[in-house]
């Protein structure tokens, strides 16, 4: 006996086979169920075309084929199931641009942020190199700017650059991101606007990434995000710390250590005269500080030569850097010193995410800023896909994931993204 699918059985067959190939591994079905019911986005019809899960998928494809259009993406999604044996409805045609908008818009931000909070987790491991520092795993924090369309709505949420003849032609947003050094995968973001006031900073969007942070985590920042209140919030995460600061920031030499480092004290600046000499002298004699006040740090100074001319003797840059890690066994000080310079693997995963998944200069596609958030969204998890399968091909290899080359892996992804997603990297 045949039975014959009813057109919505086969559309809900069709809806379900959509899927990114590959990186749908690293995004599974599932976790997108938990992140639809969590954000209360269920599909409201059981008949609907472009059910919210399929709508993740899209939303993930817009950032692997961003020179494609809706409908063009829609069909990378879909175009191999033609072939597939009683799956095909020849009544089902996929919606047009206004239609994926109206989708876009029924699932809006919410299940791709909680989505990217559920999947993005660490995915180096202690045979992963250049990711650890002993036990702690190397993080990074930075921030980048994206530019989306110059529409009423994402003018007055995000705000432009700049002001007068030096505005940005587009509205911009920045996001803060917490990565993973040895896999350049993103673990947290923070998003805002440039141009809207307190809370749009690379430091205020920061605090709100602290809590992403854990005792086996050691935590690079560079100098822009630093202050005493940041640097206890972060410290007290149980996170070790390395980050650079200001050449003037003052710092009182407590001890001086075997490998050129020294102990020193962070003094809450709100703590003047008396008072800070006297929390100086506690730290120099070993007692106790309350961490609301002083924090006991230690100092790597080194200089790197000819990258800036000083007062014109060629004296190169000081770098200082100030760590949670007092006990120079853990790390002396030219280890730390080259570990900082892990936070540029940052910097390449942000070069990764904005020049060649969504090409240099160009604009996001969303008018609307829940629209932004949800498209962001979508490229931070498709990044985060593409770095995990480098990292595991990487250290499977045992090789740096660097030597892996980013551009050949989008190009392979891209051709396979409407296949299976059951083969090995």
């Amino acid at each position: 006996m045949i039975v014959m699918e009813t057109g919505e059985q086969s559309l809900r067959r069709l809806a379900d086979a959509v899927s990114l190939g590959v990186l749908a591994r690293w995004v599974p079905r599932d976790e997108i169920d938990t992140a639809v019911t969590v954000t209360g986005k269920k599909a409201r019809r059981k008949d609907g075309k472009l059910p919210p899960h399929v709508m993740v998928y899209f939303t993930m494809a817009m950032a692997l084929f961003a020179d494609e259009d809706y409908e063009q993406v829609l069909a990378r999604l879909t175009e191999t199931l033609a072939s597939w044996p009683d799956c095909w409805d020849t009544a089902w045609e996929a919606p047009g641009s206004g239609g994926i908008t109206q989708a876009r818009q029924r699932l809006g931000s919410e299940p791709m942020r909680q989505l990217f909070t559920q999947v993005a987790v660490p995915v180096a491991d202690m045979l992963t190199p250049g990711a650890f520092l002993g036990t702690w795993r190397l993080v990074a924090i930075d921030g980048m700017e994206w530019d989306v369309p110059d529409s009423n709505e994402n003018a007055e949420v995000f705000g432009y650059a700049g002001s007068g003849d030096k505005r940005s032609a587009f509205p911009k947003v920045r996001v803060v991101a917490l990565s993973e050094c040895g896999s350049h995968a993103y673990l947290a973001a923070a998003i805002g606007g440039v141009g809207t006031g307190k809370g749009s900073g690379e430091q205020s969007l920061a605090r709100r990434l602290w809590s992403e942070l854990d005792e086996d985590m050691l935590l690079i920042a560079d100098r822009g995000f630093y202050s005493f209140g940041d640097w206890r919030q972060a410290a007290a995460t149980g996170a070790q710390l390395l980050w650079r600061v200001k050449a003037d920031l003052r710092l009182p030499i407590l001890e001086k250590l075997p490998d050129g480092s020294y102990l020193s004290v962070l003094v809450n600046p709100d703590i003047q005269g008396r008072g800070r000499e006297a929390l100086v002298e506690a730290a120099r004699t070993g007692n106790d500080l309350d961490s609301d006040q002083a924090a006991l740090v230690r100092v790597v100074e080194y200089t790197i030569p000819n990258r800036k001319p000083g007062d014109g003797k060629g004296e190169g840059e000081l770098i200082c850097l100030i760590t949670t890690i007092v006990d120079l066994r853990d790390g002396p000080a030219a280890t730390l010193a080259e570990i900082y310079h892990q936070r540029w693997e940052h910097e390449t995963g942000n070069d990764q995410l904005k020049t060649h998944l969504r090409g240099p200069g160009r604009v996001l596609r969303s008018k609307k800023p829940d629209l932004v958030l949800a498209e962001l969204y979508g490229y931070l998890l498709t990044h985060y896909a593409l770095s995990a399968l480098i990292c595991e091909a990487a250290t499977e290899a045992q090789i740096d994931p660097d030597r892996v080359k980013f551009t050949r892996t989008v190009r392979k992804v891209r051709s396979r993204a409407d296949g299976t997603a059951d083969f090995s990297p």
